[in-house]
């Protein structure tokens, strides 16, 4: 496989407090790979670093050879990698519809019928088609997650980026949203998950990276890392958790 994202000796603060330490990580196209780690370990810093929403202070990041420096190469990568937050970032003035077409027309330029019909495929890829024409107050959080996923893959990105993507959501809306992510990881398409989400990151990831003030800890295939990790950071996280 080719690779997709490279890392190489990024660091990150926030006046005193050092958010990345020294981080080093590849991660090759196609791959699905969720990071997890303690409050306060970086996780999150990590991920929007990927496409410059949090510019990192020293080191190299490059999405598919291409590195965000300057606004002309960050906007490039921005339109190569879809992210999904926390909270769904929907406009609530515009529908379902419009919501999913707004990138697409003003970014990639596509007429605006390219775009819907892009827009429908991907609302019935994330079993949601019947909701075009509301607006997101109408919806449950997981419906309006599930649009936010659909709006990213509007985009036809390379890799998606989530960001705890249930941690917003009541716990009975966790399961759909998670079920549409294993789905998408089937298709082939590169995924970074920061997920407290152990089953599903079992489930689904080829590799899991652990981090922990700052610095990734330990990078391992699921079995090997939720079966015998080799950390005791990481044991005693796991230890903690209910998976």
């Amino acid at each position: 496989m080719s690779e997709m994202i490279r890392i190489e000796n990024v660091s990150k603060r926030y006046a005193d407090f050092v958010a990345l330490n020294n981080v080093n990580l590849t991660i090759e196209a196609g791959a699905k790979v969720v990071i997890c780690g303690p409050s306060g370990s970086g996780k999150s810093t990590l991920i929007r670093c990927m496409n410059y929403l949090a510019p990192h202070d020293s080191g190299t990041i490059a999405i598919d050879g291409v590195e965000p420096k300057g606004r002309r190469n960050i906007e490039k990568v921005r339109r190569e990698v879809g992210m999904v937050f926390q909270n769904f970032n929907l406009f609530p003035h515009l529908t379902v519809l419009e919501n999913c077409i707004l990138a697409p027309v003003q970014v990639r330029k596509l007429p605006r019928a390219r775009a819907e019909a892009l827009a429908r495929q991907f609302l019935a890829r994330v079993h949601i088609a019947e909701q075009a024409n509301k607006y997101p107050s109408q919806l449950s959080g997981g419906q309006q997650q599930r649009v936010a996923i659909a709006r990213a893959l509007c985009m036809e990105p390379k890799a998606m980026l989530f960001d705890e993507p249930t941690s917003a959501l009541d716990p009975e809306m966790v399961g759909e949203v998670l079920d549409v992510m294993v789905e998408l990881a089937g298709d082939g398409i590169t995924m970074v998950c920061v997920t407290h989400e152990m089953a599903f990151a079992r489930k689904v990831a080829d590799s899991i990276v652990f981090m922990d003030k700052g610095q990734i800890v330990e990078v391992a295939p699921p079995e090997q890392f939720f079966t015998a990790a080799s950390s005791a950071r990481a044991r005693t996280f796991l230890s903690q958790l209910q998976y």
